[in-house]
């Protein structure tokens, strides 16, 4: 247990809550969480399979109507082709990461991932007795971008698995065709899996979705991660999916069958019709989203000692705050305890975020510019102090 880590995100939100509770003014800029409803006709089609009695076991791989919509999806925004019996639906996208590697990784495998990157990754991996690999990110001058340099140097014989996240937490970058494919060519023939997390891939502000599953000889290498937290605005719904190989499949089912048996069957119906139905509630999110990245951007680069790239993807800006001399915690403190904004340290997502903080602009563009009007009061207040 001393090995499993956790997500500082809501170590944050309990503190802002507590301040709140005391009577302080706290804009939440902390969690990863859409401050959009779910679709209504989403909704409404969960009400239904409820009143129609989707309320009982059901299969544990998921439902076969649900893996089907899965499958046509993910065909169709991969260009590759994807059977029904490819697709496990857990009760949420983070059991793919847990079940994935432990079916996959032994103690004294190494796994590279994403430094900064999702907290979950080193943490299941330290939980397992395996050897986390960070791979850190390039601050170039038009955003971030994997080092695909290191990653040639990082790749050895122990190597088991490589984590992909495309657009990036906490970066907000999205990983350009090219460098989907120098990872292809540098895997190579080795025996290692590809762990995909491409929970983000609809909220993406320009270009296309590159997944490495479309490249050459990876599909049967790789786990694609998805599900309706972010794009649908269904975090407390539980819904993830994970598209593998078919054996796989069904070794992620066993570990679910023993951990929770199978997923909510009413979820997994409604969830159909947020593939199916309209998507004119997740384009006019993502619209919004784009906007207000545009404006937060705009208005942490006015910040002194604070420097802010343009997310490609996602809802999360991660400013340089090397200018104002402080460490990502101090900063990050500050800003809770005397700015009243709930922010992340960098250094929360890896050794390589030192330097940096993480901020959610899934939160109104009303809010976001009250908190950029404290956070600029507050940095300039101490500066001259």
């Amino acid at each position: 247990m001393s090995r499993l880590g956790t997500e500082n995100a809501f170590e944050v939100f309990n503190r802002a809550k507590k301040l709140e509770a005391e009577g302080r003014d706290i804009v939440h800029l902390e969690l990863g969480e859409p401050d959009f409803a779910t679709p209504a006709h989403v909704i409404a089609a969960a009400k239904k399979a409820m009143d129609d009695g989707w309320t009982h076991y059901n299969p544990p791989q998921g439902l076969p109507q649900f893996r089907e919509a899965i499958a046509h999806e993910v065909a169709t925004s991969r260009g590759i082709k994807v059977a029904p019996e490819e697709v496990v639906v857990e009760p949420g996208a983070k059991p793919i990461i847990f079940y994935a590697m432990f079916a996959l990784v032994e103690p004294g495998d190494e796994v590279i991932y994403p430094n900064p990157g999702f907290p979950i990754y080193e943490s299941v991996v330290n939980f397992l007795g395996a050897k986390p690999v960070p791979l850190p990110f390039l601050d170039t001058p038009t955003g971030f971008r994997l080092d695909m340099n290191r990653l040639a140097d990082l790749i050895t014989d122990r190597t088991r698995m490589l984590v992909l996240n495309s657009p990036h937490n906490p970066t907000g970058s999205a990983m350009p065709p090219e460098d989907v494919a120098t990872v292809a060519k540098l895997i190579g023939n080795r025996d290692i899996t590809v762990l995909s997390d491409e929970i983000y891939h609809r909220i993406l502000y320009k270009g296309k979705h590159s997944s490495i599953a479309a490249q050459p000889g990876m599909q049967e290498r790789t786990i694609i991660l998805d599900g309706f937290s972010k794009t649908y605005a269904m975090t407390g719904w539980r819904l993830g999916y994970g598209v593998m190989p078919r054996e796989l499949a069904l070794a992620v089912t066993r570990l679910g069958i023993n951990n929770h048996s199978c997923t909510a069957a009413f979820t997994q119906v409604a969830a159909v019709e947020a593939l199916r139905g309209p998507q004119t509630d997740a384009e006019r999110m993502i619209a919004e989203f784009r906007r207000r990245r545009d404006f937060i951007v705009a208005a942490l680069n006015r910040i002194p000692g604070f420097t802010c790239h343009e997310p490609e993807g996602a809802f999360y800006v991660f400013p340089s705050i090397k200018g104002t001399g402080r460490t990502s915690q101090q900063m990050a403190d500050f800003l809770l305890e005397d700015a009243g904004v709930a922010g992340l340290s960098g250094a929360a997502f890896g050794k390589y975020g030192e330097g940096y903080l993480r901020f959610s602009y899934a939160n109104s563009i009303e809010n976001i510019g009250k908190a950029m009007q404290k956070i600029e009061a507050a940095v300039t207040a101490k500066a001259h102090a």
